[in-house]
């Protein structure tokens, strides 16, 4: 247990107040992460929640503080693991909701944005857990006033150390901005987007002059975040000419950031989140989650926001009885190797030996061959490490590179099992054959096509909502353009290899980049070298630096290779 948990009581339970951050997941502490995943019922604003909820174990009771998107009135409501709903009164603050689900030893995650410490109301909410006896602990999170700079690429201070001050806007006094506006230190204004220009001309007047740089950053420390760089002078101008105000989204909050710390010439250099090869991209995937979940993260790392869309479902075979022979023929030493070519293969292997009581130890004696990571991946958590990777391509034909050839003095079995989808092609058969050895060829599993995805990814797909789209096989582009139809002209068309790109061509589609490689990883870093040339591009051409989804449909694009 960690040192700061405190035990819960019998009848008061236990609340943790707990900072989620100015809104990326990656910024939640171990600690923070360690209280979610012991939590009983968790309590947050429906934004937090997104933040918080990927860490809390599965049949957490969630309890929302603020409106449902799309309703009018609150509408908290508690559900719990057994997946009732349980109305509450609608007029009830975050206190009693907090003390409420703290009732009968519960332990309670209250997650805040930014810092406990500097949230206007967790202070009210502690003490009223104090006048109720009910024990608490404080689990810090980054202040979105430090936060968000941070990802904006403006550092508070420097080797002359100014002073830096925090005002919040919406509470600050005349005072204050007298304080503040005297004051030649960097300035961090916690505002509103449309009271941004309001804010600067309160600091005009108490002093500060009009040609001081600014920095306003809004949706900080996410892929939506955007900055925008003026004067006090001029941000009014600035939020203008940008289109931003007027808004029906100008209430959003923002950071700006008001001193020489924030000028553009700086920010240039240091503005590492934004300028990130595929910042904000909406990258569509046409994988599921599990298959997709290497590349997904690869293309987090480059900014981007991934979407999974599965384009095949996996069936068992329509007549099991060949697996069910072979698996035992695995059991009685009948083959030499077994050779597993996908993820779908490890899993429908390791279903049939779950059905007979078997376990790794079944693979005693067998040389186990695998191709691509991800399946190297699933054998290995399946407690099987395998003996034969290709040290090249990772495919059918990599995999031929480095298979020995059989030999009748060191081979005491000349058998081969190969467990694959039915739509397989022949290559590693044919290949293995031609180096001596007696295959197995056994459709351990079928594919067939996956259900249409929800309307508002296919409305996404067909007009241009996507940024770009991973094309990893010739059958994912067959199957994703059946299912949701063909993509938007101006989303960017990325294919792991010839074959898919002909594919892809043959379906009406502008091919833009190409894979070095047949591999997920190096289509990832194609697509992101694309992404940087793009950005180069706008930028020595003076032009804003835009998504392919935000371009005018129209302009013709030169393939990258």
């Amino acid at each position: 247990m960690s040192p700061t948990t405190l035990p819960s009581g019998l009848d008061h339970g236990h609340v943790t107040f707990l900072g989620a951050g100015p809104g990326d997941p990656g910024l939640l502490t171990l600690r923070a992460v360690e209280a979610l995943a012991s939590a009983d019922v968790l309590v947050a604003e429906h934004e937090v929640l997104d933040v918080v909820r990927t860490h809390a174990r599965t049949g957490v009771s969630v309890v929302p503080t603020d409106p449902a998107p799309g309703t009018i009135a609150p509408q908290p409501t508690v559900v719990d693991s057994a997946s009732a709903t349980v109305a509450l009164p609608v007029v009830r603050d975050a206190a009693h909701l907090v003390m409420e689900a703290a009732r009968g030893g519960r332990r309670v995650v209250r997650a805040v944005s930014g810092d406990p410490g500097l949230d206007t109301y967790a202070a009210a909410e502690m003490l009223a857990c104090a006048s109720a006896g009910v024990p608490f602990e404080v689990v810090p999170g980054v202040a979105a006033a430090v936060g968000v700079p941070a990802y904006a690429g403006v550092p508070l201070r420097d080797a002359q150390g100014a002073d830096v001050r925090f005002v919040d806007a919406r509470t600050a006094s005349d005072r204050c901005w007298t304080e503040v506006g005297a004051s030649d230190g960097t300035l961090v204004v916690s505002t509103s987007l449309d009271a941004v220009a309001a804010a600067a001309g309160e600091l005009v007047s108490a002093g500060r002059k009009p040609d001081t740089p600014l920095t306003v950053t809004v949706a900080g420390t996410t892929t939506r975040q955007r900055t925008w760089c003026a004067t006090l002078g001029t941000i009014a101008q600035t939020l203008k000419q940008a289109k931003v105000l007027p808004s029906p989204d100008g209430g959003r909050p923002v950071i700006a950031v008001v001193g020489e710390r924030s000028a553009p010439a700086q920010r240039d250099q240091l503005a590492w989140f934004e300028s990130k090869p595929l910042f904000g991209w909406k990258v569509l995937v046409p994988r599921t989650k599990e298959q997709a979940a290497s590349l997904s993260e690869q293309l987090r790392s480059y900014g981007a926001v991934p979407h999974e869309v599965p384009t095949i479902a996996v069936e068992p075979p329509r007549t099991p009885q060949q697996m069910e022979r072979a698996v035992k023929g695995l059991v009685t030493g009948r083959y030499e190797w077994i050779a597993f070519t996908s993820v779908n293969a490890v899993k429908a292997v390791r279903e049939k030996f779950e059905e007979y009581g078997l376990d790794a130890r079944a693979f005693a004696g067998i040389k186990v061959a695998a191709v691509g990571e991800q399946t190297a991946k699933a054998l290995i958590a399946f407690g099987v490490k395998p003996d034969l990777v290709p040290s090249g391509e990772q495919s059918a034909a990599g995999l031929l590179e480095d298979w020995p050839p059989y030999d009748p003095v060191f081979d005491p079995i000349d058998r081969v099992f190969l467990p694959r989808a039915d739509i397989a092609t022949e290559t590693l058969v044919a290949g293995l054959i031609d180096l001596g050895w007696e295959v197995d060829d056994v459709t351990a599993y079928r594919t067939v096509r996956a259900s249409p995805p929800p309307a508002d990814t296919r409305e996404a797909i067909k007009g241009g909502g996507f940024d770009a789209v991973l094309f990893t096989s010739s059958s994912t582009v067959r199957n994703l353009v059946g299912i949701a139809g063909k993509p938007h002209n101006v989303t960017v068309i990325a294919c792991i290899g010839p074959a898919t790109a002909k594919t892809a061509e043959e379906h009406g589609l502008r091919v833009d980049v190409m894979a070095p490689e047949p591999s997920a990883q190096k289509l990832a870093e194609a697509l992101a070298e694309f992404g940087v040339r793009r950005r180069m591009a706008a930028l020595d051409a003076g032009d804003p630096v835009t998504r392919p989804s935000e371009r005018r449909p129209g302009g013709r694009r030169r393939r990258a290779t």
